[in-house]
């Protein structure tokens, strides 16, 4: 029997971590200083704190598995000329009237003019530019302070079309061209360089060696900062440091007029091997070009133009570009008119001054004006309102048939279920084809051409690394009646088997939202299915079935009438309710109910939806989840419980997993959700209970792990204590184990700084005299890492595991694939640990963070990341329903969102009855 897993599919998204799509701002530049004078530090807070914690080295090498030869997506890069510098110049940008330039994606026309234009003033200097304020140049610049003046074609800041050439010469087509001729449509700018610092090359060799430092850093910078801008010049859409060519063979429809298009990810890591260049292939999502009624009705599913609804569209429309006909000029829209066409006046100039020599202006519509002005007769959008593309003040209006979107537009909204299924479909590709359109991607690249990666001697090999895994066997699992289970190819069913620890279900109902399934052979197949697992069900005490009048009720008023009828006609609060919804994704009844019983009642609940009468299999997979949620264990590690398992039952031990979820990209006002989950009755590692807070929208550091109030701790980690004291014979946790998800190496000093000493101030308020050891890892799966097996068509097995040679150069740190990749290539989950005062070896950590992806109670199947990090995602998305707002796909605008100064009061989640809350409600 295969449960579902959790793992999905090979899906590289280029929206990054959090999956807000939105790109990640550079640093800003440091501030300009002479060059031989000394920056003063200004002292952080964090700064001022002795002894701060830093990510430990590593300790040595795993030995145990059988060794396994693989291949990854790492290319060597060598480094020439280490003796060189890099020099960091500040780029600020005028109109000739002194105005600075804030558009975005003129600046890479205006320095490409720069260089062009006063070549031999610049000494030759090939530059690294950003976009927007930085500029970095292999060697000085003639002067630490140069001011240069250019003329501009005014053409769009948009992007060339994206089909340029790998050298950036690509020539415009007949319609661009028609566009760059437009005579005398010139721009003056003014643009100031100033020098602001020095960054040695040596402090590559130096990173590489494992002492990283702040200029190695910035070189490294320096270098993806290259690739990006030779991304730029071929016109492709650079999202952080992937890059996606306009070439309609690389994108696939996902529904509404949306499309996967698929690109590139190429940046530069330091490892124990040395430099290397990782590439990888990756997905974003951008908006179909071509005539933006089209978009709108797809969009909206709506019948046709005059069934859009218009609010809705100019938030989705606000920001993009538009290509207008038959002038061809390009313009961002920032909104819609208030009338339709037809309606909207505007006040037009007359061409011909009257007898006193002054041009008159008239009142005119949009309409008239293009029938009679423009000679174009508009075919249906007179009704429709216009497109706007001036300022506030100066409204630019266009006919909506007029308008047409460019390419490669990024869609930066959240996708709806379908949307995602088919994302995850289209964009899977097998290991041997990955690395097949990899090598082919790195042949186009063409970086040795690049001016300054050929300056300072950087070659890149054209050869996937070669690296050492080692494949570790899976642990025995412990079945009911005494019987095990050997997984293979990380799988094990429970045909033939019992659940090791069932529950019994007594006093139960049913309830029904939807009439598509025979509701009464559901219940006698689970009460079957369920007895051949061991667990004892009872008949239900009745099935209530939602009425026809309440059908298109409101999700909140159909919840309430349910609970009403049974109320009326029960004794008293049932165990569990098995609740059958209308609608299999995503069902706007699933929040209410939640709610409803785990806050108001104290009910455990599991929806199900099936689309047909389901199987043995089916209810299955659904007894799984209920066993968990009342208390039972499904199966656990055979070692669990007994003297072998050294690492946890030598001393009481607490693991934590922790994790933030984020709302979708623009949505300013929604708060993130901060959930840490934590093992129970030591000791097992196999149960666990949630703590659930919101937190400020987009912070990523949990706020509630140590939170005063008044004289008490209310916060997270002090509930999670308690409950594991009172679960585990009154026992203390003297070893704490934490999984930290979702953070970038960016973070990990503040993780490290901040939680860590959160969790730890959490400890002494309970007792000061306590003093537990700490393992702090983190886990990330938003990397560009993958490994193959040479030769093969198949993912690498599960339990692969990889510390050497790609990893880091001197931080602890290692990859494993712990789950068996059945669709597109294996995506490894990087573990970083950062912290160990318990003093494990490599290979008891190692085999304990595998063990724990075998411990997931929802799946007969190893999955990807460690159980304790699954279950906080879980318990964070469950809790996060409870929160009303805004349909997610309609607040959010193209351009991330906008937030008020101040800090936002944060909505608080409703508590959790004290029955479900030490619970596996999550489940």
């Amino acid at each position: 029997m295969d449960s579902t897993n959790g793992n999905g599919a090979d899906l590289e998204s280029a929206n990054g971590a959090n999956g807000s799509g939105v790109t990640d701002a550079l640093p800003p530049p440091p501030p300009i200083i002479p060059p031989n004078v000394e920056p003063v530090r200004v002292k952080t807070e964090l700064a001022e704190k002795k002894n701060l914690r830093v990510p430990m080295a590593r300790k040595g090498f795993g030995t145990r598995g059988q060794k396994i030869p693989l291949l990854t997506n790492h290319f060597k890069v060598d480094v020439a000329n280490l003796q060189g510098h890099f020099f960091h110049y500040s780029v600020a940008l005028f109109y000739d009237d002194g105005r600075p330039v804030e558009a975005k994606g003129v600046g890479r026309k205006i320095l490409d003019k720069v260089h062009e234009t006063y070549h031999s003033d610049l000494d030759g200097k090939e530059f690294a530019y950003d976009g927007e304020k930085t500029l970095f140049t292999y060697g000085a610049l003639p002067n630490n302070k140069m001011d240069f003046a250019v003329v501009l074609e005014e053409v769009s800041a948009a992007r060339t079309n994206g089909n340029a050439s790998p050298n950036g010469n690509g020539s415009p087509s007949d319609g661009d061209r028609k566009r760059l001729r437009r005579p005398n449509r010139t721009k003056n700018f003014k643009v100031e360089i100033s020098y602001a610092a020095k960054i040695p090359l040596q402090a590559l060799a130096n990173a590489m060696r494992g002492q990283e430092s702040e200029n190695s850093q910035e070189a490294i910078r320096v270098l993806d900062i290259i690739l990006r801008q030779h991304a730029a010049r071929q016109g492709c859409l650079l999202v952080r440091q992937s890059f996606f060519h306009n070439d309609p063979s690389n994108c696939e429809p996902v529904g509404g007029n949306i499309l996967g298009c698929r690109g590139f990810h190429s940046s530069f890591r330091t490892t124990q091997g040395g430099m290397s260049l990782n590439m990888d292939v990756t997905t974003t999502m951008i908006i179909k070009p071509g005539p933006v009624v089209d978009f709108l009705i797809a969009n909206q599913n709506a019948r046709d133009p005059y069934s859009i609804d218009w609010s809705k569209a100019k938030r989705t429309l606000k920001n993009l570009r538009i290509k207008v006909s038959p002038s061809n000029q390009e313009f961002r829209i920032t909104g819609l008119s208030d009338k339709p066409c037809k309606e909207q006046m505007f006040e037009l100039k007359k061409r011909i001054p009257n007898e006193s020599g002054e041009f008159e202006t008239t009142e005119v519509t949009v309409a008239d004006y293009f029938r009679d002005t423009r000679h174009i007769d508009l075919q249906y959008s007179a009704d429709l309102p216009c497109i706007n593309v001036g300022k506030p003040k100066r409204p630019t209006y266009i006919p909506l048939e007029l308008c047409a979107l460019i390419p490669l537009q990024r869609y930066t909204k959240a996708l709806n279920t379908f949307q995602r299924s088919a994302l995850v479909e289209k964009s899977r590709q097998k290991p041997q084809e990955r690395m097949t359109v990899l090598s082919k991607a790195l042949k186009v690249s063409n970086y040795d051409t690049e001016p300054l990666l050929r300056s300072c001697g950087i070659s890149i090999s054209s050869n996937f690394t070669q690296v050492e895994g080692r494949v570790l066997p899976a642990p025995k699992l412990k079945m009911g009646c005494g019987s095990e289970a050997f997984p293979r190819n990380g799988r094990w069913n429970f045909n033939n088997k019992q659940f090791v620890e069932p529950t019994k279900i007594e006093r139960w109902v049913v309830v029904n939202f939807s009439a598509r399934c025979n509701v009464r052979q559901v219940v006698d197949d689970l009460i079957k299915v369920g007895g051949s697992k061991g667990i004892e069900i009872a008949p239900p005490f009745q099935v209530f079935e939602e009425g026809n009048q309440f059908r298109r009720a409101p999700p909140l008023n159909r919840v309430e009438n349910m609970f009403k009828d049974i109320q009326s006609k029960l004794p008293g609060v049932p165990q569990f309710i098995l609740c059958v919804l209308p609608e299999k994704k995503n069902c706007d009844i699933y929040g209410p109910w939640k709610k409803k019983n785990l806050t108001e009642y104290g009910i455990v609940t599991q929806c199900m939806a099936p689309t047909r009468q389901p199987n043995d299999q089916y209810l299955t997979n659904l007894l799984l989840k209920i066993n968990a949620k009342l208390g039972g264990l499904n199966s656990m590690l055979s070692v669990e419980r007994t003297p072998a398992f050294t690492v946890i039952s030598k001393v009481p031990t607490i693991i934590l997993g922790m994790d933030v979820s984020h709302g979708s990209p623009g949505q300013s006002d929604v708060p993130s959700i901060a959930a840490v989950v934590s093992s129970r009755e030591w000791p097992l590692v196999s149960k666990y209970r949630a703590s659930v807070r919101t937190q400020p929208s987009k912070a990523e550091m949990i706020e509630s792990l140590f939170k005063m109030n008044g004289t008490a701790d209310d916060g997270i980690i002090k509930e999670l204590l308690v409950d594991f004291y009172t679960s585990s014979n009154k026992r203390k946790p003297e070893h704490i184990i934490i999984f930290r998800d979702g953070v970038s190496e960016s973070q990990f000093n503040q993780v490290l700084n901040i939680e860590l000493d959160q969790i730890i101030q959490a400890c002494k308020f309970l007792d000061e005299k306590w003093n537990p050891k700490f393992l702090l890892l983190v886990a990330q799966k938003n990397h560009h890492t993958k490994f193959f097996q040479p030769g093969s068509p198949d993912n690498v097995p599960p339990g692969t595991i990889i510390d050497n040679k790609i990893c880091h150069p001197k931080n602890n740190d290692f990859y494993l694939c712990a789950h068996a990749g059945m669709i597109g290539t294996t995506r490894p989950t990087h573990y970083h640990v950062l912290y160990d005062e318990i003093g494990f070896s490599p290979d008891e950590l190692q085999e304990l963070v595998h063990s724990l992806s075998y411990v997931y109670q929802r799946s007969t199947s190893a999955i990807s990341v460690v159980a304790p990090i699954c279950y906080a995602h879980l318990a964070a998305a469950q809790l996060g329903t409870f929160m009303k707002f805004e349909d997610q796909s309609e607040t959010s605008s193209s351009h991330g969102g906008i937030t008020a100064p101040g800090p936002i009061a944060v909505a608080q989640l409703p508590k959790l009855k004290d029955n479900v809350a030490n619970s596996m409600f999550f489940c």
